[in-house]
C-alpha cells in the first residue's frame, strides 16, 4: 500500500515591513495649506484668463472667473490630494506621482490668480506665460539632457554650468566675427564637447574625482569668460559681441492654432531642436541597443566589460556627445534668446539642470518637465513684476529656487541614481 506523504510546510521567514516615508505627504500638505492661504487672502475680484497672443486678433474669448472662488476650489483639490497621500503612506504604499503634479498645478494656478487679483488689469496672459516658460527653460533642458546622458553612463557632469557659459560665449563671438549664426551654433557645441572631453579625460583616464574636475571647469569658464568679456568684448561689442538672434520660424497652419500654435509651432530653431532632442534621447536610451549599453555602464560596468564592451571608451564618447548638447544649450542663451553675451549669463542654470536630472529620475521626459517648472517660475517672476503685484519683489525673485526646493523635497527620496555613477572603472 502506497503511503502519501504530506508536503512539508514552507519555511516562513520574518515579514519585512516597508518603512513609512511621510516626507512627500507632509510637503504636499504644506503646499496645500499655502494654496488655501491664497484663497483666504485673495479678494473677490474678477480676473481674466487671456488665451490669445499679444497683437493677434481675438480667437478665443477671455475666461472671466472670481479669483477668490477659483483659489478656494484649487485649495480644496490640493487638500484632498494631500489627504490621499497620507492615506497611501499609512497603508505603506507609495503615493501616486499624479498627486504631486496635481498639488503643484493647483498651487501655481492659485498663485497666478492671486497675483492677477492684486494687479491693476487683472489679466492673466496664458500664451505669454507658456511661451516664456519654454523660452526660459530651453537651456536648462539641454543641460538636463547632457546630465542624463552623463550619469546614465556613470559620469557625474558637474561642469554643465561651465559648458553652458562657454557655449554662450563662443557662439556669440564666432557668430559676430563670421556673420554666420550657423557657425556660431557649431562653435557653441564644439566648446561644450571640448569641455566634456577634459572632464572625461581627467575623470576616466587619470581617475580624478569627477565632482572636483567639474567644479574646477566651472570656475575656469567663469574666470575666462569674465576676463575676455572685460578685455575684448565690452570695448568692441559691435564687432565681437553683436551676433543677432535666430529668427522665429512659424510652421504653416500649425502656428495658427489658438494657444497651442504660438506656444509650440512659432519658435526659434534652438527650441525646435529641444523639442526633437528630448524624445530622441529617450528613444536612444531606452529603445536601442546602444542605449542599453550606456545604461549598463552606469549600473554595472564590470558586467558590461565581461561581455566585451569597452567601458572607458563608451563613457568618454557618451560624455562628449552630452557636451555637444550642453554647448547647444549655451548657444540658446545667446543666439536663441538675447543675442550678445552677458557676463555670467548662465546664472546657475547648469546647477538647476543637475537638480532636474535628479527630479526627473534620469529620464529625459521627466527631467524636461522639471526644467519647465523652473522656467515657469522664472517667467512668473517677470510677469508678476510687470503686473504690479503687491507681493514683495524679493519674494518674487525667490520663486524659481523655492519651487525647485519644494520639488526636490517631494521627489528626491524616490529617485535612485545609477549605481555606478561617479565611480571610475579600472579594468583588472
Amino acid at each position: 500500500m502506497t503511503q502519501t506523504l504530506a508536503p512539508e510546510a514552507p519555511v516562513v521567514g520574518p515579514v519585512v515591513v516597508a518603512p513609512r516615508n511621510w516626507k512627500g505627504a507632509i510637503v504636499m500638505a504644506v503646499v496645500a495649506q499655502i494654496t488655501l492661504a491664497f484663497a483666504l487672502t485673495t479678494g473677490s475680484v474678477e480676473v481674466f484668463f487671456s488665451w490669445n497672443d499679444t497683437g493677434q486678433p481675438a480667437v478665443i474669448p477671455a475666461t472671466v472667473v472670481d479669483a477668490q472662488l477659483i483659489c478656494l476650489v484649487l485649495a480644496v483639490i490640493a487638500e484632498l490630494c494631500a489627504v490621499a497621500a497620507f492615506v497611501f503612506v499609512g497603508m505603506r504604499r507609495k503615493a501616486p506621482l499624479i498627486l504631486t503634479f496635481v498639488v503643484a498645478f493647483t498651487f501655481l494656478i492659485a498663485l497666478v490668480a492671486s497675483v492677477a487679483a492684486g494687479s491693476q488689469s487683472g489679466n492673466i496672459p496664458v500664451v505669454f506665460l507658456l511661451t516664456g516658460t519654454i523660452g526660459l527653460s530651453t537651456a536648462v533642458i539641454f543641460g538636463s539632457l547632457a546630465g542624463v546622458l552623463g550619469e546614465r553612463v556613470g559620469v557625474t557632469n558637474i561642469a554643465i554650468e561651465g559648458q553652458l557659459l562657454g557655449g554662450a560665449f563662443t557662439s556669440a563671438v564666432v557668430a559676430s566675427v563670421t556673420d554666420s549664426l550657423i557657425l556660431g551654433l557649431v562653435a557653441g557645441m564644439v566648446t561644450g564637447a571640448l569641455l566634456s572631453m577634459v572632464l572625461a579625460g581627467f575623470s576616466i583616464k587619470y581617475l580624478v574625482d569627477q565632482v572636483i574636475v567639474g567644479v574646477v571647469l566651472v570656475a575656469l569658464m567663469i574666470g575666462l569668460t569674465n576676463f575676455f568679456y572685460s578685455a575684448a568684448l565690452s570695448g568692441n561689442s559691435e564687432e565681437l559681441n553683436f551676433p543677432g538672434t535666430l529668427p522665429f520660424l512659424p510652421i504653416p497652419l500649425l502656428s495658427d492654432i489658438p494657444v497651442i500654435g504660438p506656444v509650440l509651432f512659432d519658435q526659434r530653431p534652438t527650441t525646435y531642436a529641444m523639442f526633437i532632442l528630448v524624445p530622441a534621447v529617450w528613444f536612444f536610451l531606452f529603445k536601442t541597443r546602444w542605449g542599453l549599453r550606456i545604461r549598463a555602464l552606469g549600473e554595472h560596468p564590470l558586467a558590461a566589460d565581461t561581455v566585451g564592451i569597452n567601458v572607458n571608451r563608451w563613457r568618454f564618447w557618451t560624455v562628449t556627445v552630452a557636451g555637444l548638447i550642453a554647448g547647444l544649450g549655451g548657444a540658446a542663451l545667446t543666439l536663441g534668446s538675447i543675442g550678445p553675451f552677458v557676463r555670467e549669463m548662465s546664472a546657475g542654470q547648469g546647477f538647476i539642470a543637475l537638480a532636474c536630472v535628479i527630479l526627473g529620475r534620469w529620464n529625459p521626459f521627466l527631467a524636461a518637465s522639471a526644467a519647465l517648472l523652473f522656467g515657469f517660475s522664472r517667467n512668473f517672476r517677470i510677469w508678476a513684476g510687470q503686473a504690479g503685484s503687491t507681493i514683495p519683489p524679493d519674494l518674487i525673485a525667490m520663486t524659481p529656487y523655492l519651487v525647485t526646493l519644494i520639488a526636490v523635497a517631494v521627489l528626491v527620496g524616490r529617485a535612485v541614481a545609477p549605481k555606478a555613477v561617479g565611480r571610475p572603472y579600472v579594468k583588472e
